[in-house]
């Protein structure tokens, strides 16, 4: 069974709060413990048991980003936002992630298996372990290690303090950041694209305005903050 998570929203469109609260009734893991269209009515509502806040940005009064700055001690938040523009800022801010409106469906169940997996990764967290050398990585999740080459690793998912190592056969975690994990000179041809994402430069195939194509056919975002690091692909 799922852990569940308790979540507060914080929009002041009510259309929108609609839209995100018929969303998320198909996941009966998400508890909505308050609904509200201002951040000072929030406040006094989120607590330590609050797990997750749902945030507009531009919200009357208090902005979504200050309120995040405010209650910096939950353990995740997502904003959802008209003003894409804002995503570099808030990915300073220990944001789990950014959906620019209108919500859609898939991008939005996206999120919460993000959500989810960071919940049942924080967890185990004790488990996870890493062991990082020259053409390997010894990844140790729970009671079973497995080595990986590092050749063989597709491309790295940043969740918060937490990254996914993708491979064809398994998808690993260890505790430490992409950021960290990038400024390690074992992953030197590794370039990110993405706040979420970073690829071995020998895997890209093909690339256009939004998205690059590695091997397997797979496809991820490129960020517009992270475009310029694709710059050696262009002839």
């Amino acid at each position: 069974m799922k852990r569940e998570i308790k979540c507060i929203i914080v929009e002041d469109d009510e259309l929108d709060r609609l839209v995100l609260k018929q969303h998320l009734k198909g996941y009966k893991n998400i508890i909505v413990e308050g609904v509200f269209g201002s951040a000072e009515e929030a406040v006094s509502a989120i607590s330590s048991e609050t797990d997750v806040l749902i945030l507009d940005i531009d919200l009357p009064g208090i902005t979504g980003i200050e309120l995040r700055k405010i209650c910096k001690n939950v353990p995740a938040c997502i904003f959802i936002s008209s003003h894409p523009e804002y995503a570099i800022d808030t990915f300073e801010l220990d944001t789990l992630d950014f959906i620019s409106k209108p919500l859609k469906a898939a991008r939005f169940d996206y999120a919460m298996q993000k959500l989810t997996d960071f919940f049942e990764m924080k967890e185990k967290s004790e488990g996870f372990d890493a062991l990082i050398g020259e053409n390997t990585v010894k990844i140790k999740d729970g009671n079973e290690i497995f080595q990986i080459r590092i050749s063989d690793i597709l491309y790295f998912e940043a969740l918060k303090d937490y990254t996914r190592i993708i491979t064809a056969d398994k998808k690993h975690c260890i505790l430490d950041s992409i950021g960290n994990l990038l400024q390690k000179e074992h992953f030197s041809n590794f370039v990110r694209i993405h706040r979420s994402f970073a690829i071995p430069k020998h895997h890209i195939r093909k690339k256009s305005a939004h998205e690059v194509e590695i091997v397997q056919q797979i496809k991820l975002p490129i960020g517009r903050a992270f475009k310029a690091n694709l710059d050696f692909f262009n002839p």
